[in-house]
C-alpha cells in the first residue's frame, strides 16, 4: 500500500501527471482541443516550410487561419490553429513562432519578461531552435522576433518595427511583413507612412483583414476620419470575428455617427457571445468581451437607450469570474460593468439611486474609492446636500496629494477633482472660482487628450469638463458664452447627444433660432431610438422648432435599434446549455444530465482513482458537500474507468459523488475536457444549473482545488432561484 502511495506522490508531481503536456509547461495552459475550418475571419496566406511533405497542404491551411486570427486579434484561437500545426508537424518552426505570437503581441511592450509571458518566450526559443529547417524568408521572421524580445530590451516594439520593415525590403513580395510592419509602427506617430506602407498591401489584397484592421488603429487617435473606408470594409470582411465588428466603432464613436457605431459594437457583442455558447467559453476566457460591451453601453447612452445600457453593465458585473483573474475582482468583465454602471448613473442624472447603499456593488480597489467619492460628491450636490459633498472632495483631494504629485501632477484624478470643485464652488455661489476651476478642468483634459492620457475607449466620464461649464453658464444665464463652451465639447465628443440637448436650448435663449434648430435635428437624429420620457428630449420638445431628424455625420448611417441584430445571436451573456452528457453508472445503466433536470450540479471530469491529486479533489468536495456546502446539488465524477471498476472502488464508493464511466472520452471531448493535441485526458470542473445550463467551468492539467469558490458559484444558483418579492 505504502509503494502505491509513493508512486503515485512520483508520477504525478506537478508538472508531470496525467493532465499535463509531455512537452512541457508551455503547453499546459491555452486551447486543448482542436480547431476547425473558421468562416467568416477573412483570408490570408503566409507561406512556410512544411518538414512532413504528406501534411503539407493541410499544415498550409492551419498555418493561414492562424496567421489570418492574428490579424483579427482572435489569439486564443489562432493557439488552437498553431497548436493543430504542431500536431501534424512536431518540427514546425513557424508554428512554435505562430504560438509565440499569441501572448507577445501588439499590446505586450516593454514588459515581456513578466512571468505570464513565459510559456510564450518559451515558443519563440523552439522557434529559433528550429529556424535552419525554413526558407531564409521564414527564418527572417523569427529573427525579427527573436531580436525584439531579447532578454533586457526595453522597448520590442521599437525594434520589431525596424526589423519588419527591413524584411519588407529585403522581400518586397511579402505582403505579410508590410503589414504586420505597419502595426508595430503605429504608437510611433508614423500614420502617413504606415498608410503608404498599407496602400501597397491594399494594392495586392484589397480584403487583407489584417490590413483594414491596422487602418483603423492608425488613425483612430490621429484623423479618425482617415479610416472611415476601413470601417466600412472590415466588419464585411471577416463578419465572423468579434473584433473585426467591433473596431469600426472606435472610430464611429469619436466622429459622431453614434447609429453606425452601435451598429458594429452590437454586432461584435453578438458575434462573440455565439461563439462563447457554441464553444464553451466564459466570459472572462474572452479578452474583448467586456470591453466591447462596455463600449456598446457607452454608445446606447449616447443613443439615449438607457435601459438597455443599464442591462449591459448589470450583465457584466454579475458574470462569471475566476479565483484567479477575480482575485481582487478587478478583471476585465467586472471592472468594465462598474464603468459602465457608474457612468450611465451620473450620465442619466439619476441622482438619488446612484447614492442609494447597493446600487453600485462598490469594492475596495482604488478605481471604485475614487469613482465612488467623485459620483457621491455630484450627486450630492446636485440633490442640494453640499455639506455631505465636501467630504468626498476632501477625499479624492487626498487621492490626488498621493497619486497624482510631482511628475504624476495633473492626471484624471486632478480632472475629476476640479470638475467636482467647480459644482462645488458654483452650489457656494461662487461663480468666479466655479469657472475657474471648470476652466481648469478643461485644460487639463486638453492636455491628457493630446497626450493620449484621457480615457476614452470608451471614456470613464459621463461629461466633458466643456460640458459642464457650458451647463454652469446655461444656469446662471449668460448664453453666449454657454454655446461657446458647448462646442469645445462637440469638438472632443461629436454630436455628444447631451451636449446637443444643451446647446439647442441656448442658441435658442440666445435668439439663434435657426442653429437652435438645426442642433434639434441633430439631436432628433441620435436619439431617434431613445427612450421615452428622459428629460432631455423633453425640453428640445418644449422649443418648438419643428426639426426634422438630420444627423449632419461625415457618412450616412443605418438607423440602430437593440432588435438590429438579433439574428446574429444574444445581446448579453447568458449560461449556455452543456452539452451531452450520455455516460454509464456503476450499474451500467446510461446516465445523462436530463435525469438531473431540476437540481444544482457540480460535474468533475477526473482521471481515476490513480491520480493522487483527482482524489484528494474529489475528498475535499465530499466534505464540503457534506456541511451543505453546495445545498442539495447533484455530484458527478466522471472518468474513463469502466463501470465495474467505479463499482469496486473502495476509496471513491463511500464518497457523495455518483461515479459515472466515460470509457472512450466521447464526453470529455463535447465538454473540452480532453486534450486533442496529445491525446489526454484534463481535469474540469464544471457548474451547472437546474435547466443544465454551464455557469463556470475550468479545465486544465490540474484539479480545481478552491471548494470554498465552487460553493459561492452554488450559493449565487439557490439566490438566483429564490422567488422574488412583489
Amino acid at each position: 500500500m505504502l509503494a502505491r502511495v509513493l508512486l503515485a506522490s512520483f508520477l504525478f508531481a506537478p508538472g508531470d501527471g496525467p493532465g499535463h503536456s509531455k512537452h512541457g509547461s508551455a503547453f499546459d495552459s491555452g486551447m486543448r482541443q482542436r480547431p476547425w475550418r473558421m468562416e467568416g475571419i477573412g483570408a490570408t496566406h503566409f507561406a512556410i516550410t512544411a518538414n512532413v511533405p504528406a501534411v503539407a497542404a493541410e499544415l498550409q491551411q492551419w498555418f493561414d487561419q492562424g496567421n489570418t486570427l492574428l490579424h483579427n486579434f482572435w489569439f486564443e484561437e489562432a493557439e488552437r490553429a498553431f497548436r493543430w500545426c504542431l500536431k501534424l508537424d512536431p518540427e514546425c518552426a513557424m508554428a512554435y513562432l505562430g504560438l509565440a505570437r499569441t501572448g507577445l503581441t501588439w499590446f505586450v511592450d516593454g514588459q515581456f519578461e513578466e512571468p505570464g509571458l513565459q510559456r510564450y518566450r518559451d515558443f519563440l526559443a523552439e522557434a529559433v531552435k528550429r529556424k535552419g529547417k525554413v526558407s531564409p524568408r521564414e527564418r527572417a521572421w523569427i529573427e525579427a522576433f527573436a531580436e525584439a524580445y531579447r532578454a533586457g530590451e526595453r522597448q520590442p516594439h521599437r525594434k520589431l518595427a525596424a526589423k519588419l520593415q527591413a524584411l519588407a525590403v529585403a522581400f518586397p513580395d511579402d505582403v505579410e511583413a508590410k503589414a504586420v510592419a505597419a502595426l508595430y509602427l503605429i504608437r510611433q506617430k508614423h500614420a502617413l507612412g504606415n498608410e503608404l506602407l498599407l496602400q501597397q498591401v491594399f494594392a495586392r489584397e484589397p480584403d487583407h483583414p489584417g490590413a483594414h484592421h491596422y487602418r483603423i488603429h492608425n488613425w483612430d487617435r490621429i484623423d479618425p476620419l482617415q479610416a472611415l473606408a476601413s470601417c466600412r470594409a472590415y466588419g464585411p470582411v471577416a463578419p465572423g470575428s468579434g473584433h473585426a465588428n467591433h473596431m469600426p466603432g472606435h472610430i464611429y464613436s469619436k466622429i459622431g455617427m453614434w447609429h453606425e457605431a452601435a451598429h458594429s459594437m452590437d454586432r461584435a457583442t453578438r458575434v462573440e457571445l455565439a461563439y462563447m455558447s457554441a464553444h464553451l467559453a466564459l466570459p472572462f476566457e474572452s479578452w474583448n468581451f467586456a470591453h466591447n460591451r462596455n463600449y456598446l453601453c457607452h454608445i446606447q447612452e449616447q443613443l439615449g437607450m438607457e435601459a438597455v445600457a443599464r442591462a449591459g453593465a448589470r450583465d457584466l458585473i454579475v458574470a462569471p469570474r475566476d479565483p484567479e483573474k477575480n482575485k481582487d475582482g478587478s478583471y476585465g468583465d467586472v471592472d468594465e460593468g462598474m464603468k459602465a454602471l457608474v457612468r450611465g448613473l451620473l450620465r442619466f442624472e439619476r441622482w438619488e439611486e446612484f447614492l442609494k447603499p447597493g446600487t453600485i456593488p462598490w469594492r475596495e480597489l482604488d478605481w471604485d474609492k475614487d469613482a465612488r467619492a467623485f459620483g457621491e460628491a455630484v450627486a450630492l450636490i446636485a440633490t442640494g446636500k453640499v455639506e455631505e459633498a465636501r467630504p468626498r472632495l476632501a477625499q479624492l483631494a487626498r487621492r490626488v496629494a498621493q497619486a497624482e504629485a510631482g511628475e504624476n501632477a495633473g492626471g484624471p484624478l486632478t480632472l475629476k477633482l476640479k470638475l467636482g470643485e467647480g459644482l462645488l464652488r458654483d452650489a457656494d455661489g461662487d461663480l468666479l472660482g466655479a469657472v475657474q476651476r471648470l476652466t481648469e478642468a478643461g485644460e487639463i483634459e486638453a492636455l491628457l487628450r493630446a497626450d493620449d492620457a484621457y480615457e476614452n475607449d470608451p471614456p470613464d466620464e459621463p461629461w466633458s469638463a466643456w460640458h459642464l461649464l457650458g451647463d454652469l453658464f446655461r444656469r446662471h444665464g449668460d448664453h453666449r458664452l454657454a454655446v461657446a463652451a458647448y462646442q469645445k465639447a462637440l469638438v472632443a465628443l461629436p454630436n455628444d447627444a447631451f451636449v446637443l440637448a444643451a446647446l439647442c436650448q441656448s442658441q435658442a435663449a440666445a435668439g439663434e433660432r435657426d442653429a437652435a434648430k438645426a442642433t434639434a435635428g441633430r439631436f432628433a437624429w441620435v436619439w431617434s431610438a431613445a427612450d421615452p420620457g428622459l428629460r432631455w428630449s423633453r425640453e428640445v420638445a418644449a422649443l418648438k422648432l419643428d426639426a426634422r431628424p438630420d444627423g449632419a455625420t461625415p457618412a450616412p448611417e443605418r438607423p440602430y435599434t437593440q432588435d438590429s441584430n438579433r439574428d446574429v445571436g444574444p445581446l448579453d451573456w447568458e449560461p449556455f446549455a452543456a452539452p451531452e452528457l450520455d455516460v454509464l453508472a456503476a450499474d451500467g445503466a446510461r446516465v445523462r444530465l436530463a435525469d438531473f433536470r431540476g437540481k444544482n450540479v457540480l460535474l468533475v471530469f477526473f482521471l481515476g482513482e490513480e491520480c493522487a491529486h483527482c482524489v484528494e479533489q474529489l475528498k475535499q468536495i465530499d466534505l464540503k458537500a457534506k456541511a451543505g456546502g453546495f445545498g442539495d446539488a447533484v455530484l458527478l465524477a466522471v472518468s474513463s474507468a469502466p463501470p465495474e471498476k467505479n463499482r469496486a472502488s473502495e476509496q471513491l464508493g463511500a464518497l457523495s459523488f455518483k461515479l459515472l464511466s466515460d470509457v472512450n472520452h466521447d464526453a470529455a471531448r463535447r465538454f473540452a475536457s480532453y486534450d486533442d493535441f496529445e491525446e489526454l485526458e484534463l481535469h474540469s470542473t464544471i457548474v451547472l444549473d437546474a435547466q443544465g445550463r454551464v455557469h463556470w467551468k475550468r479545465t486544465g492539467g490540474d484539479p480545481f482545488m478552491d471548494v470554498e469558490f465552487l460553493a459561492k458559484q452554488f450559493e449565487r444558483l439557490r439566490t438566483a432561484a429564490e422567488p422574488k418579492g412583489p
